[in-house]
């Protein structure tokens, strides 16, 4: 018999989107408008030190409303979706005290997913296990890895790219863990329920043409040059954070990487950047797109997103 969910009843609005969309300024006409203060729902703006290339709050932004969930972690820790949902709960609780209204928002929809829908019991991550999965990786390539997944969880294979090693990794992992393939925890889950239930909650998701979401993905790259990203990761790297890190990987940051180490040109940067969030701005909207609980804007619709969310929870 499962026990009764745990129900959240404090007013939570979920404000996302893909990269460059425009959530940060929407998100603070909401904190003014709503008396909310900001989760971050990001994946890389957990991480200390990485501020330029995961388009970070700054300071001023940061002191003008209270953030929770960035700058929580060091980037050689681990960071993964069922910690998120144990420091956003936490986080839920200490707003709601202050009879806040939750913001949440970014653009990592697993974790929206993990929060609303439930994530099965985490499985620890195994140091032994990464470590030798992680050689595998760096011995035989990436698409060795995303086969040996295949073989054992076909389904998961499938809809985890080759070129998400970290996934990759976390799959084989779960097995070698726990004999039980990431599919058949994911089915054990939906079978439960989640044991969260959120009661006053309302999801925003912004939208606009491609073609104008691909030009401020393009301005944003040259932006985030102009601030120092490049500067940001040699300084990363002086601290001793490897470029074989997971956070060293992601976008902007292996790009910085590869350029620092003289496998590109700065014309090979730019271009690889721009194209490669891009595709990521892709993967966002097709996640986000299975998410029958969005209500869809776009971008420009302020007056109709407070008239929606009004009448909604508040």
């Amino acid at each position: 018999m499962n026990n009764p969910p745990l129900v959240i009843d404090c007013p939570v609005i979920v404000l996302v989107g893909p990269t460059a969309i425009g959530k940060t300024a929407l998100s603070f006409k909401l904190v003014d408008r709503f008396n909310c203060e900001i989760l971050s729902m990001d994946s890389m703006q957990v991480y200390k030190y990485m501020n330029i290339g995961t388009a970070k709050p700054n300071e001023q932004e940061q002191q003008r409303v209270r953030h929770h969930l960035i700058n929580i972690a060091y980037p050689d820790e681990q960071y993964d979706a069922a910690r998120f949902v144990k420091d956003a709960l936490r986080a839920i609780e200490e707003i709601s005290s202050r009879n806040r209204t939750v913001l949440l928002t970014g653009g990592t929809g697993l974790y929206l997913k993990a929060l609303v829908d439930g994530l099965f019991s985490a499985i620890p991550a195994d140091p032994d296990i990464r470590e030798e999965l992680e050689i595998e990786l760096k011995d035989k390539g990436k698409r060795f890895l995303h086969e040996k997944l295949g073989r054992v969880d076909p389904q998961s294979a499938a809809r985890i790219h080759e070129n998400d090693t970290q996934r990759v990794i976390r799959g084989l992992e779960i097995y070698k863990t726990t004999r039980k393939t990431w599919t058949q925890h994911q089915q054990e889950q939906r079978e439960q329920g989640s044991g969260i239930k959120f009661s006053n909650m309302y999801q925003v998701a912004l939208t606009c043409e491609r073609s104008e979401l691909y030009e401020r993905i393009e301005k944003r790259t040259h932006i985030m040059l102009k601030q120092g990203l490049i500067d940001e990761v040699r300084s990363l790297r002086k601290m001793g954070y490897k470029e074989s890190l997971s956070s060293m990987r992601s976008i902007g940051y292996l790009h910085a990487n590869c350029y620092i180490s003289g496998v590109w040109s700065r014309e090979m940067l730019i271009e690889r950047l721009i194209r490669d969030t891009r595709r990521y701005a892709k993967r966002q909207m097709t996640w986000f797109g299975r998410n029958k609980d969005l209500h869809w804007f776009k971008r420009t619709e302020d007056r109709k997103i407070f008239e929606s969310v009004t009448s909604s929870i508040l």
